[in-house]
């Protein structure tokens, strides 16, 4: 390659998103040596080909990661690079966990904090349950934190605890022991309420305070925990769920049976066939009976004259069905493309909903 075709450090800066003094502790380190030194100015040279390795340093170093395991994921192949890369990442995930704990600690250590607005008094034991129950349907979406969120609207009569990840909607009311000062609603941060469960499942009541920016879970000697308030704004479900529709058809069958046909179900979809015999567990392109399961079916689509089918993505109804109350759940269909309600056939006061996938052949 002829000097005309190299770049000089300024440029190759450019190119890079590298500043001309990091080029040169990378030059200096091994790292990213020039493909070129004058042997009388020092000036130094680049290649175009080098302009992917460079940008891929700059990147890594962006997420802090050292230079001996930079090299290595630059150096090695394509498995190590993942493993590496992956590796890291969740070192990064537990360091920000463990700084999370230890802020909330040093708020609660460092003066005790005024009192916040008392919006509901719940059995440890009862709230860390539906917490963790409805938790299950958020997601850390890139670009929408707020569905990593859980919802909360504190009521005069009610606690109502909502999370969506655009395929699942959870919500549970909870009746608190002692009523609330005033109403009040927030979404609070899944993640830090995640790391408070395990305080707040061991004591009898749980006092939620809100304040400016979080909430307090205030225990009986086991420390408090402060979780962060999201700024975003939670999606409309209220508009949603008002906007569904009676159901046409519902489907009562034994909660741990069908989770064990899906368990065994292979692929990353699944069919539900209904009718007046039960539900038939199979693939969704698949005619041959599946896994048949005794089930009451009522509704406008009985008795049919061949079969009801819905499509669902395993991974969105496997945990809706998992997370309901009681041995019994109820399905309730309003069509193929419609969003099916998830229940407890006894105990009503935590709700799914699972959004069907469209199916390639009509039912």
């Amino acid at each position: 390659m002829t000097r005309s075709e190299l770049m000089p450090i300024g440029v190759f800066a450019q190119h890079t998103g590298l500043t001309a003094s990091a080029l040169r502790f990378y030059a200096d380190s091994g790292l990213l040596p020039p493909a070129e030194t004058d042997p009388v100015s020092g000036y130094r040279y680049y290649s175009p080909a080098q302009v992917a390795r460079a940008t891929a340093l700059r990147q890594l170093r962006e997420i802090s990661m050292p230079l001996a395991t930079v090299e290595a994921v630059l150096d090695g192949g394509a498995e190590a690079r993942i493993r590496l890369l992956d590796d890291h990442v969740a070192r990064i995930a537990d360091d920000a966990a463990a700084a999370r704990r230890t802020a909330a600690a040093l708020k609660s250590a460092l003066g005790a904090p005024a009192p916040g607005l008392l919006i509901a008094t719940l059995r440890g034991p009862v709230l860390a349950d539906a917490v963790e129950q409805v938790l299950s349907a958020t997601a850390h979406e890139p670009g929408i934190p707020v569905l990593a969120g859980l919802h909360i609207e504190a009521g005069h009569e009610a606690i109502t605890l909502t999370a969506t990840d655009r395929y699942r909607l959870s919500t549970r009311t909870l009746v608190p022991e002692r009523p609330p000062e005033q109403t009040w609603v927030g979404t609070v941060d899944g993640d830090d309420l995640r790391t408070a469960l395990p305080t707040v499942r061991r004591d009898a009541l749980v006092r939620v305070e809100a304040v400016p920016h979080g909430i307090w879970l205030r225990t009986t000697g086991r420390g408090d925990r402060h979780c962060r308030l999201l700024p975003e704004e939670f999606p409309d479900h209220r508009q949603m769920l008002a906007s569904l529709g009676e159901a046409t058809t519902r489907v009562t069958v034994a909660k741990d049976a069908l989770l064990r046909a899906l368990e065994e179900h292979p692929g990353e979809r699944v069919a539900l066939h209904l009718c007046a015999q039960g539900l038939d567990i199979r693939p969704p392109d698949d005619d041959r009976p599946g896994t048949r399961l005794p089930a009451t079916v009522t509704g406008g689509a009985v008795p049919v004259p061949h079969t009801v089918q819905i499509h669902f993505e395993t991974t969105t109804l496997y945990p809706a069905v998992s997370t309901a109350l009681g041995p019994d759940v109820m399905l309730d269909l309003r069509g193929p493309d419609r969003p099916v309600t998830i229940r407890s056939a006894d105990r009503g006061d935590l709700t799914t909903l699972a959004m069907p996938v469209p199916s390639h052949h009509p039912a």
